[in-house]
């Protein structure tokens, strides 16, 4: 455990990758400090935050002399260091596993439903009709996933599920409807139910 609050994590609590390392932060019961980075005053293409993260993007996690970007590589790191192995197995199929999720957070799922949420809390427009055609592909696969295993890779939750969890959850923000999808309603409850859960704010609707 840190010993003197040396956590920090630099994020902006609409950003998914972001509420990702936030959530399981809260779910290790690790003590840390948020830093609000201010995306709209551009604080993320500042000198001091691009010497942190060069390609200027959030979640940033500062554990002492430890600066680490990427929320997935976050994740990796923090249920290494921190978590049991139920976090992330640590056998060659239990983590092979863990990193196909890890994959698709940031492939389909960031093409898909959080792109389609981009779009319509901070670009103001509609998503285009592939997009939420590519959302619903992948929602669909991940339903007949769940319908035999209570989280994505088993009986207890993984970071694979905390990757996935919140542009999933908040994807009705992007128009990409959850209604035809029971499975994934009931895993995201399963994660909701979680000790110490923090949820992602909701976004203003335009």
């Amino acid at each position: 455990m840190p010993t003197d609050n040396a956590i920090r994590l630099h994020g902006f609590p609409l950003s998914g990758h972001s509420h990702r390392v936030s959530l399981f932060l809260s779910l290790l019961g690790l003590p840390h400090q948020t830093i609000h980075v201010d995306l709209a005053a551009g604080a993320h293409k500042k000198p001091d935050f691009l010497a942190m993260n060069p390609f200027g993007l959030v979640p940033v996690l500062q554990d002492g002399e430890i600066t680490l970007a990427e929320s997935n590589a976050i994740l990796v790191y923090l249920a290494m260091r921190y978590g049991d192995a139920s976090w992330l197995p640590r056998d060659p199929v239990g983590a092979a596993r863990v990193e196909r999720w890890l994959s698709i957070a940031a492939g389909p799922l960031a093409s898909g439903p959080a792109l389609a949420r981009i779009r319509v809390v901070f670009g103001k427009t509609e998503p285009e009709a592939e997009l939420i055609a590519r959302s619903h592909a992948l929602l669909t696969v991940m339903d007949a996933e769940l319908a035999g295993t209570l989280f994505l890779v088993g009986a207890t939750p993984t970071i694979a599920d905390i990757a996935c969890y919140s542009y999933v959850a908040h994807a009705p923000e992007g128009k990409v409807s959850l209604d035809a999808y029971a499975n994934v309603r009931a895993w995201l409850a399963r994660i909701e139910a979680l000790p110490n859960f923090v949820g992602m704010p909701a976004a203003p609707q335009a």
